[in-house]
Parts: structure tokens; sequence; C-alpha cells
């Protein structure tokens, strides 16, 4: 492998699988326009690669938290739509407008103080977010929605694109409170018809509910999580109408290997201790990388054979119990795929009794990202040296 890293601990994201959940997604929701949603880099898979295999496969607009992930797409060349589902303050709308970023708005004041910055001959574009029961940010009353109307019609410079809002709980099988969500959201959409505002995009579906529920649709639906392989919730899974390809798999090289004693004890805390003579292998991967010391015990794969984690995963290494002497060098999937075993994403969140969407995320910066297309690397993303 040609290689801008210098460590044998690396993730691989496979751009294939980005490209068939996102065309897969594209045809079972052909008339909706699909929003990828590359936030917090991508889920961890690596924020500019990954947007542009969705593009390329159907996707017609980008999706991020906060300002600065869309600037980071736009210095890496990306031009299509952007939309910044977060709060950004004020003063920053001159740079979204030249950065042809679209901002998310829910509240008066936001839109009175932004007029006092605004100094561009551009346009920023903006969409209104509505609180149908998520709790987080949105507005939730008529009354809030009017107020903001009225600051947005004295400032034609001000485009409003979108509405949309956010479910709680469109990846359980109780769809109680989704479709309390989803009746609150049409009486807000009417609540902006009264006003004779008629945005251009209208958007509410996340990946649960894009692939459930066809009628929360409206003309664009935003593809997250299963546009990573990976399904919204464990209780969902059989109700998909496609096989998810899974993108992200961890792998990293045995570094030293050991033979020990009976009673002997293996890293911090001496909280393994060996019952037999064993091989343990040590492995150049710790929870600075976001391979948290909760996994002690998980079982990883080498050679394709499940082997165990023993003693406690240390901040830049950990060690592994192997069933027979092996030679330094030998590959370690922490997820991904050896020979006929499979470690999946899954089967970390279960461990850590968490949810899928944490851990490739968890997986942090100083792990370089290898993604490959047709079989290919076609690029390396290392964040500690910038290539």
């Amino acid at each position: 492998m040609s290689r801008s890293f210098y460590r044998d601990t690396w993730v691989e994201v496979d751009l294939d699988a980005i490209s068939h959940n996102v065309q897969c997604a594209r045809k079972y929701i052909p008339d909706a326009e699909l929003i990828a949603v590359v936030k917090a880099n991508a889920y961890g898979h690596g924020d500019a690669p990954v947007a542009r295999a969705a593009l390329d496969a159907g996707a017609s607009r980008l999706a991020v938290a906060f300002l600065d992930e869309a600037i980071s797409l736009r210095e890496a060349g990306i031009d299509a739509p952007i939309l910044v589902l977060g709060a950004t303050r004020p003063e920053d709308v001159n740079l979204a407008a030249a950065h042809r970023i679209a901002l998310t708005v829910f509240q008066q004041d936001w839109i009175e103080q932004a007029k006092q910055f605004w100094s561009s001959e551009d346009v920023l574009q903006l969409h209104l977010k509505l609180d149908s029961g998520m709790g987080r940010v949105g507005i939730r009353t008529e009354e809030e929605l009017s107020a903001c109307i009225q600051s947005l019609q004295s400032a034609p410079y001000f485009d409003l694109e979108g509405v949309f809002t956010h479910f709680a709980t469109a990846d359980e099988l109780d769809t109680s409170y989704f479709v309390k969500q989803k009746e609150r959201f049409e009486n807000q959409i009417n609540w902006l018809t009264k006003h004779h505002i008629n945005p251009r995009l209208i958007h509410c579906s996340n990946s649960a509910a894009a692939l459930r529920f066809p009628e929360c649709r409206f003309n664009a639906v935003r593809i997250g999580i299963a546009m990573y392989g990976l399904t919204p919730s464990p209780e969902i899974r059989h109700l998909l109408p496609y096989p998810l390809q899974e993108a992200f798999s961890f792998h990293s090289k045995l570094v030293h290997v050991k033979r020990i004693e009976s009673g002997e004890s293996v890293s911090y805390g001496a909280t393994y201790t060996t019952e037999k003579d064993e091989w343990i292998g040590t492995v150049p991967v710790g929870y600075a990388d976001g391979w948290i010391r909760k996994l002690q015990g998980f079982e990883v794969l080498v050679d394709g054979v499940r082997v165990p984690i023993v003693g406690r995963v240390c901040m830049d290494q950990m060690m592994i119990r192997l069933p027979y002497d092996m030679p330094i060098g030998t590959q370690v999937t922490l997820i991904g795929r050896q020979k006929e075993e499979n470690v999946s994403v899954d089967d970390v969140a279960s461990y850590l009794d968490t949810i899928n969407y944490e851990v490739p995320c968890m997986v942090n910066f100083r792990v370089p990202r290898v993604f490959r297309q047709n079989g290919k690397i076609v690029e390396i993303e290392n964040l500690l040296t910038k290539q």
C-alpha cells in the first residue's frame, strides 16, 4: 500500500459502498431531492471523498452541522449546494453568502442581528427550522413563525429557500410519537401557507423516515446513516427496503508478539492474568485513537480468527490473546471482514451499549483514512500531516 502515513493503523472507507447506498436511495425515492448528510467529517468516514461519491451517485445537495464544515468542503473544491443544519453566528452571514452556503434560522432575534451585520452584495439562502417535537432548536409556535417571516420580508437579500424539521423516533417500531410529530409539522407548514410563504424545499425525513414513510418525503429527504451502510436502529433492520453496504472498516498490525507464562498479568491495573502460557500480541491502537477502554474483552480479527482484547486498552496500544505464535506485521481487523469472519460497526456499538452512529465518529483524526474505489486506493487523508 502506497501511504502518506507512518503507522500501521488506518481506516478504510469503501466509496463503492457509499455509491451503492446512495444509488439505492435514489431509485427508491425518485421524486425528491436527495440531501447527503456529511456532518462530523461524514460520520467519521471523511467528508470530501464521501461527498464527491454521494454527489456522483445521485445526491444533489449536502448537509453539515456547522459553517466550518461547509467551508471545509468548499475549500476541497466541492461546488454543490450545502446546508448548515445547526446554529451559525449572525456575524458570519457574509462569509456564508460568499461561499454560497445556506444557513438554518429559527429565531427572530438572529435575523435582526444578521441584518445589522449584512454588507454583502450576494444573496443568502436560509432554511427555516421548525420544532415539531425534537426539542432541540426550531420554531414551535405560529407567533414565533410570524415574527420571523416579518423580519425576513424586510430583508430581500435573505432568500427563504427551505423549511424543515427533524423526527425523534422515526427509527422506532412504536410510531405514535412519529405520527404526532408528522401532524404537527404539517400544521406548521399550513402556517406558512397562511402567510403566503412557499419555500422551494420542504424536508423532514432522515434516513429512517425516508425509507419507511413515503408520505413524509415532500420534495427533499436527508440521507445520513443509511448512506454509510448502517441501519438507523437494529429494531427496524428487517423493515429496510434494500440491503445496505457498510463502508467503514478499521485495521492495524501486530507490532510485537511474546509468549507469557501462566500467572503473568497484562496492561495497567493488572486486570488480566493468564491462566496458562499464552501468546500475546501488541497492536498500536488505543483510546487516543477513539478505541476506548471499555472495549477490553471485545473480540477483533487476526488471520480470520476472533481473538479477545486482554488487559486495559492503553492510550496508544492494546494487547490481544493470540491462538498461536503469529508474525509481526500480521493484519488485525478491529472493524471489517477477514476471511469468513466479520466484525461490524453494530457489533462494536452493541458491546459499548451505544448506537452505531457513535462508533465511526469516535475513531478520531489521528487515524488516517484510506479511500478505495473499484478495488483501488484513490485517496488518503492524514489530518496529522495534512496529506
